[in-house]
């Protein structure tokens, strides 16, 4: 039996790209749960702050837009790649990575955003540029796990962008 593989690689590479969006989903689910709990004591004192409630507390959303995207990407092109085991388990650790990158940037932009919702009242809705601005910073992350993940997939892969 040497030379057959007990995994099929398309299908390791498949579940590789697609923890992306899971990663995506569950830290944007656990982000957005902070920043809008801290939301609601907020609006229980200040009704007016609620459009930057709204807004900060949406923020760790994008991360599950990025990691649809990788997602999507990886399993429109993977199909056509000449996928061997060695190939499946890179993809299947690059996902795996795109996922953390995802999952910590949503989790942690909610932490920055929890933060600035809290100091709303205190500072008349001030805060908010500075909160918004300091969560982009986390957010970049979330950005650059999607973009170099699909470059290494692209590497992996052998295809052309």
């Amino acid at each position: 039996m040497a030379g057959i593989s007990p995994v099929d690689p398309l299908l390791l590479a498949s579940a590789g790209v697609s923890l992306g969006i899971i990663g995506g989903l569950i830290g944007s689910t656990i982000g957005i749960a902070r920043a809008a709990s801290a939301g609601l004591s907020v609006l229980s004192e200040d009704a007016a702050q609620f459009k930057w409630v709204l807004l900060l507390s949406s923020l760790p959303m994008t991360q599950t837009f990025y990691g649809f995207i990788f997602t999507l990407l990886g399993l429109t092109f993977i199909p056509t790649a000449q996928v061997t085991l060695a190939k499946g388990v890179a993809i299947f650790v690059i996902g795996l990575g795109v996922m953390l990158a995802e999952l910590y940037s949503a989790v942690y932009q909610g932490s920055v955003c929890m933060s600035g919702i809290v100091e709303l009242p205190k500072t008349k809705g001030r805060i908010s540029t500075s909160t918004m601005i300091l969560a982009s910073y986390i957010e970049l992350f979330g950005i650059l796990g999607m973009v170099f993940g699909y470059l290494l997939l692209v590497v992996v892969a052998g295809l052309s962008i």
